[in-house]
C-alpha cells in the first residue's frame, strides 16, 4: 500500500501537536512497510533533505518532498490565504502522481486544493482530512481570538464537508465534526498514541508535598493567565510545588521559592526527568485536540487536571484525573486544592492509573494498526 501523506510539517522541522503527529504517522506507517510519500515543509535551521529523524530501514518507506510555506501579507486572513496557497503547490506535485496512490492522508489546509479538484471532477484515490482540535469550533478565550476563529470557519468546514472521510480524535471532536454536517460513516475515530520509550518503569508514588506541572508554550489559548491567578490566590495557603516548562515571559512569572520557571526546554530527556517527579499535569487549555503532552505526562506517570475540551475527555477516561468546565478560575482553583488534599494513596492510585491506560489503549504499535486498518477499509468501500 501506498499513502501520500500531506502535511504543514513534520516535528521536529516544525514545532507543534499537529506536526509531531504527523511524523509519527510517518514513522509507524513505514515500520509497517506502508510507503509514504511526505509532503512538508521547514522551520527550522535543521537539514529536512536528510531525515535523521527516522532510522535508516524507516526511510526505505518515505519519500520527501519539501516545499515552501508562502508568505502574503499581515492582513486579517493571511493565514487562510497562505494556507490555500501552499495547498496550490502540494496540488502541483501530487496531480500527476495521483494513480500511485492507494490513500491520501491530508493534514488541515494542506489537501485544500486537491479537494477542490476532485469536487470538479478529478480522478484521484480516496482523501481522508485530519484538522485535529478544530479550535475554531471551540472556547475562545478573548475578541481578538473569536474573530482569528471567525475567519477559519467557513474554509474547515467546506474541506470537512467536501473530503472522502474524516479523521477524528473522539469525544468533543467527534460532536464538533457532526455538527459541521459530516455524514457518521465518514469519520474515522482514531486517537493519538505515544511511543513505549516514554512509559515509566520507575515506581509510582505521589510526593507527600504534590508537585504540580505545566508544559507549554505562552499561548492565549493555553489557559496560563487562569492558572497564574489560581496559583496566586493559594500561594499563602496552602503547600505545594508547581513547575513550568515552557517560555513564559519574565513580566507574567509568579516568584516564590516553589513555583520554577525553566523556560524553553528542547532536551527530551530533561523534560522527562521533571515529569517524572511529578504528581499532577496541568492543561487548562481554553480549546485542544487530543494534547501529546497529557499523552507524555500520563506515559510518565502522573495524574492529570484539565478542561473538558477536545477529545481531553478520552485521555481521562481511566479515572486518572479531574476533568473540569474551561474558562472557570474557580472551578480550576478548586480542582488544584483538591490535589494538594488529596491522600498519597489516592494520588498514587491515580498516577498508576494513568500509566495503565497508556499501555493499554495509546501506544503508536497499536495505533498504527487501527489506522492501517480503517484505511484499508476506506479503500475498499
Amino acid at each position: 500500500m501506498k499513502i501520500a501523506l500531506l502535511t504543514d510539517g513534520i516535528s521536529p522541522y516544525v514545532i507543534g501537536g499537529m506536526q509531531k503527529h504527523s511524523y509519527y504517522l510517518a514513522k509507524y506507517l513505514s515500520k509497517n512497510q506502508i510507503y509514504v510519500d511526505l509532503y512538508h515543509m521547514n522551520q527550522s535551521n535543521l537539514n529536512i533533505h536528510d531525515l535523521t529523524v527516522f532510522t535508516e530501514e524507516e526511510k526505505k518507506f518515505i519519500t520527501s518532498i519539501v516545499l515552501p510555506f508562502p508568505t502574503l501579507d499581515q492582513l486579517p486572513g493571511h493565514y487562510v490565504r497562505e494556507s490555500y496557497r501552499y495547498s496550490e503547490l502540494i496540488f502541483k506535485e501530487i496531480k500527476d502522481k495521483l494513480n500511485s496512490y492507494d490513500f491520501i492522508y491530508t493534514k488541515g489546509f494542506s489537501g485544500w486544493k486537491l479537494i477542490e479538484e476532485k469536487q470538479k471532477g478529478l480522478i484521484c484515490p480516496p482523501i481522508g482530512v485530519k484538522f485535529h482540535g478544530y479550535e475554531m469550533f471551540q472556547d475562545a478565550p478573548d475578541f481578538k481570538t473569536k474573530l482569528q476563529h471567525l475567519l477559519l470557519r467557513k474554509s474547515v468546514k467546506w474541506i470537512n464537508q467536501h473530503a472522502d472521510y474524516v479523521f477524528s480524535y473522539g469525544g468533543k471532536i467527534t460532536e464538533i465534526i457532526k455538527e459541521l454536517n459530516v455524514p457518521v460513516d465518514r469519520i474515522i475515530e482514531i486517537p493519538t498514541g505515544i511511543e513505549p520509550s516514554w512509559v515509566t518503569t520507575n515506581p509510582i508514588i505521589a510526593n507527600p508535598i504534590k508537585r504540580f506541572v505545566f508544559v507549554g508554550r505562552q499561548e492565549r489559548r493555553k489557559g496560563i493567565e487562569e492558572l497564574t491567578m489560581v496559583l496566586r490566590n493559594i500561594l499563602n495557603t496552602h503547600n505545594f510545588v508547581f513547575e513550568f516548562i515552557g517560555p513564559i515571559d519574565a513580566k507574567k512569572r509568579i516568584v516564590a521559592s516553589n513555583i520554577i520557571y525553566h523556560g524553553e526546554l528542547r532536551d527530551i530527556q530533561q523534560i522527562k526527568n521533571i515529569l517524572l517527579h511529578a504528581d499532577v499535569l496541568v492543561c487548562p487549555s481554553h480549546s485542544e485536540g487530543m494534547p501529546n503532552v497529557i499523552m507524555e505526562g500520563m506515559a510518565s506517570g502522573l495524574a492529570v487536571l484539565a478542561t473538558d475540551v477536545g477529545a481531553v475527555r478520552e485521555e481521562l477516561k481511566a479515572g486518572n484525573g479531574i476533568l473540569i468546565r474551561p474558562s472557570s478560575i474557580e472551578a480550576l482553583e478548586k480542582a488544584v486544592v483538591a490535589f494538594i488534599d488529596m491522600s498519597q494513596e489516592e494520588l498514587t492510585k491515580m498516577k498508576r492509573s494513568s500509566i495503565d491506560s497508556i499501555k493499554y489503549n495509546f501506544l503508536w504499535d497499536d495505533i498504527i494498526l487501527k489506522t492501517i486498518d480503517r484505511i484499508k477499509t476506506a479503500i475498499k468501500s
